[in-house]
């Protein structure tokens, strides 16, 4: 089995705040920091701070020296796919090694129309993704980097130095639609397995959408993407299994099941035993929780945790009293 890794997704608009949690993270024993790409925040009202990804995640690796950097996940419209390369690239140098490059075919329809992107259908973004990996592994494996796709093409792309790790970073997808299940089975490294976004929203604005992806249909997506792995030749193990969960606890046990309450009727959950067990929460005590994430690498073969904690006491209880129990 896999080792068991806890990511801290961060939502930065503070630029102190985000190297102040990133170096705490990389003390506590996180796995890595993973930051959000968006102009505008889309879980705070849009004139709220909102720090660029990559240049804030190489302002982290420069004061951090163990914790991984990465995005969840980067829109490839937001950059061409050969400047993302390059991006990448610098980003692997500066972290000697330690970046993640989380994508998506982006999903924010206000934020793209607000900045001048188009924003052709799904099937087209997600084509456009598929196509900017490959790219992205030309610019980062060939002396010479070529490569032309329906959407990008590079002739000689030069791109020294290349990324540190080999043969190239890790790329994360974010996702779990059949069309994305199907590049990540071809393409990635990690699949970080979120609720499929229809209706232009993610898991955190669309709760109807958390409530239906449960375990059951969680476990069902990883067989669709086993099976499509295998008919890209490639085998399942070597794609990691991640998903993205808000976290609360407390060790009170009466104020663990009033925020889970609390939650669950927010999101719209029929009861709280199943706002427990889905795969985009962690709640309770922290025995409970440690008993879902032990469910879940038994049950599911999930082994990447990427973690969104609702107060510094969730914080802090998770990586102090939660954690601990998982990484050797």
């Amino acid at each position: 089995m896999r080792e068991v890794k806890f990511g801290l997704f961060s939502i930065t608009g503070d630029y102190t705040q985000a190297l102040r949690t990133a170096k705490r993270a990389d003390i506590q024993g996180f796995y890595s920091i993973l930051l959000n790409d968006h102009f505008f925040s889309p879980f705070r009202p849009a004139r709220e701070p909102q720090l660029e990804c990559f240049t804030t995640l190489s302002a982290i690796a420069a004061v951090t020296t163990r914790i991984r950097v990465g995005s969840l996940v980067a829109a490839v419209a937001f950059r061409s796919p050969p400047l993302l390369a390059k991006i990448a690239s610098t980003l692997d140098h500066v972290s000697n090694g330690r970046m993640v490059l989380g994508l998506g075919a982006g999903w924010e329809r206000e934020e793209y129309d607000a900045h001048s992107y188009p924003y052709p259908s799904n099937a087209e973004r997600l084509a456009q993704l598929a196509d900017a990996i490959k790219l992205l592994k030309a610019m980062w494996t060939q002396d010479e980097p070529t490569y032309h796709g329906t959407y990008f093409s590079i002739e000689k792309a030069y791109n020294n130095p290349r990324p540190l790790q080999k043969p190239h970073p890790p790329i994360m997808l974010g996702g779990s639609g059949s069309k994305l299940l199907k590049i990540a089975a071809a393409e990635a490294d990690v699949a970080n397995l979120i609720p499929p976004i229809f209706n232009g929203k993610d898991l955190i604005n669309d709760p109807a959408a958390a409530v239906r992806f449960d375990k059951a249909e969680l476990k069902r997506r990883i067989g669709m993407l086993h099976g499509l792995a295998k008919e890209a030749g490639r085998n399942p193990d070597n794609i990691e299994i991640s998903g993205l969960s808000l976290v609360t606890i407390s060790k009170d046990k009466g104020r663990a099941d009033s925020a889970v309450r609390e939650l669950a009727k927010k999101m719209g959950f029929p009861d709280d035993e199943a706002a427990r067990r889905a795969p985009s929460i962690l709640g309770g005590t922290p025995d409970e929780v440690k008993r879902e994430i032990r469910s879940r690498i038994e049950e599911i073969g999930m082994t990447y945790f990427v973690v969104l904690p609702d107060s510094e006491e969730s914080h802090e209880l998770l990586a102090k009293e939660v954690m601990p129990e998982f990484l050797h």
